[in-house]
């Protein structure tokens, strides 16, 4: 069995972002020998239902997360407001249970419902009012803590990272270590083992993955240009740098993290504590309502 379980992935309900469908992904860690996987599309659970039953059905363990836009201010009021100055920071987060659950539903329906303008949008303040059950993720180079060390300020990292583990508990906060060969990635790696030692919060591996496969990087970029409304020979769009955002396999992480697999093998610790039950989200596929009612009675939870 495989020692790493990818706990940070982008689907096909990451809007023009992702471009790995639901049915393919958990075929895909069947067979690299994967017992888990985790769902973590930007700002919203809407593929849930269907990532749920496919990973049931294909005998991989579901675990149900979001990759969430934080507001930089702790208490500020984003009910579809313009941010006024204020910026947002990428957080992951993961049902550790049913309570978790909830107040995941909770936090993307705030996000989307009072907190879009432009991107689905929570506060600090939301987010510490509904922590329980979850278990958090410092994130990509765009979390605060990683924001903070490009910035060279080591001290504001710091803060960060305790005010999540704070939000989170002590057992449930983790630093997010990723490798997708971008140099910025490299120049904080140090900074992220100093901090792990001296705060005492254990680094977890994962790829930013946004595909399924090497290959498919340039339908990804395609969709980017979409999103973006950019043309795909504009030099001057948003582009992801490199090929190495999919959905990699255990020996592929193992050479990135060779020198420290204990990054690897906690992802394995964590999926086995995501333990939310599945009937919690399965009976809506039998229903003959129209699509927006199951998510009326998930919400209502």
């Amino acid at each position: 069995m495989s020692q790493f379980v990818h706990l940070h992935l982008h689907t096909d309900y990451s809007m023009l972002d992702g471009a790995c469908g639901v049915d393919k992904l958990v075929h895909r860690v069947k067979e690299l020998g994967m017992p888990a996987v985790a769902m973590t599309d930007h700002g919203n659970i809407f593929g849930a239902v269907e990532f749920v039953n496919a990973a049931h059905k294909a005998g991989v363990k579901p675990i149900l997360g979001c990759e969430l836009y934080i507001c930089k201010k702790e208490d500020h009021d984003i009910a579809r407001t313009p941010p006024d100055g204020d910026t947002y920071n990428h957080l992951l987060v993961l049902a550790e249970n049913d309570e978790g659950y909830r107040n995941l539903i909770k936090i993307t329906s705030e996000a989307s419902l009072r907190g879009f303008y432009y991107k689905p949008r929570v506060s600090k303040k939301f987010l510490a009012e509904h922590s329980k059950g979850l278990i958090g993720l410092s994130g990509c180079l765009k979390g605060e803590v990683a924001e903070r060390l490009m910035e060279g300020k080591h001290e504001a990292a710091r803060a960060a990272a305790g005010f999540y583990r704070d939000i989170f508990g002590k057992d449930n906060f983790f630093l997010e270590i990723q490798d997708q060969g971008l140099e910025m990635e490299h120049r904080i790696h140090p900074d992220l083992f100093r901090m792990e030692k001296d705060l005492g919060l254990p680094l977890v591996a994962t790829n930013d993955s946004h595909y399924l496969c090497e290959e498919d990087a340039h339908a990804q970029d395609v969709m980017v240009c979409i999103q973006t409304g950019k043309s795909i020979q504009d030099a001057n769009r948003m582009k992801f740098q490199g090929t190495d955002f999919y959905v990699k396999s255990h020996d592929e992480m193992h050479r990135v993290f060779k020198d420290a697999p204990d990054v690897l093998s906690r992802t394995l610790a964590i999926a086995e504590r995501c333990n939310m039950r599945l009937e919690k989200v399965t009976p809506f596929l039998t229903s003959r309502c129209r699509p927006a009612t199951p998510w009326t009675a998930i919400s209502s939870m």
